[in-house]
């Protein structure tokens, strides 16, 4: 009785977060099919250190489990390239969070543009290091306070507000030019329900 009504607590608090897990995975390592395999680790991890969770914002100490978890799939990918390949491109930000190679229903013509600026916004923020990205994905698009943020990342809220600033000029710039005020709007892109993702049944 005691681990089905932890099973249910489980459920009750950490699925109705799963679109933003996703939404965060597939933005930190660029990759769909990557992406799921993050959430489902995160998930997992979730699960197994759930009795360490004290309330408080379930969706932010989810959101920590999973950033962690996209950041040791990007070290195992990125130390594969690195046997693979004698060369690569890579940078940092002068905060020491790396860059990532980037990757590469209106009218006819106001549905081409649409669609051409949120190809050239995903190319932009593709391109942006991946501290400064999960940033503008963790404030703009989750809504989250700035201590969420800090706790999920790690730093401290001055740190959080100096890259946020920095990804947003940086956006700025790239996108819609510097007199342009836009920021990252919601993303479109469909979310699987848990189901099909594999996710059901990670906590029994």
């Amino acid at each position: 009785m005691k681990n089905q009504n932890r099973h249910g607590d489980f459920e009750n608090v950490m699925l109705p977060h799963l679109d933003a897990a996703h939404n965060l995975a597939r933005w930190l390592v660029r990759d769909p099919s990557m992406a799921e395999d993050v959430v489902q680790d995160a998930y997992e991890r979730a699960c197994k250190y759930f009795a360490a969770f004290r309330g408080g914002s379930g969706r932010a100490w989810l959101l920590q489990i999973v950033r962690n978890a996209a950041y040791s799939t990007l070290k195992v990918q990125r130390r594969r390239m690195e046997v693979s390949l004698s060369s690569g491109t890579r940078a940092a930000d002068e905060d020491g969070v790396e860059m990532d190679i980037p990757d590469s229903s209106p009218d006819p013509e106001a549905t081409l543009a649409q669609r051409q600026d949120l190809a050239a916004l995903d190319d932009a923020l593709n391109a942006l290091p991946v501290g400064w990205r999960e940033c503008l994905i963790l404030r703009e698009v989750e809504e989250l306070s700035y201590k969420e943020m800090a706790r999920i990342m790690d730093v401290p809220i001055g740190t959080v507000m100096s890259r946020l600033s920095r990804a947003r000029r940086a956006l700025q710039r790239e996108v819609f030019g510097d007199d342009h005020q836009g920021l990252v709007p919601k993303n479109g892109r469909p979310i699987l329900p848990a189901d099909m993702r594999g996710l059901t049944g990670v906590c029994q």
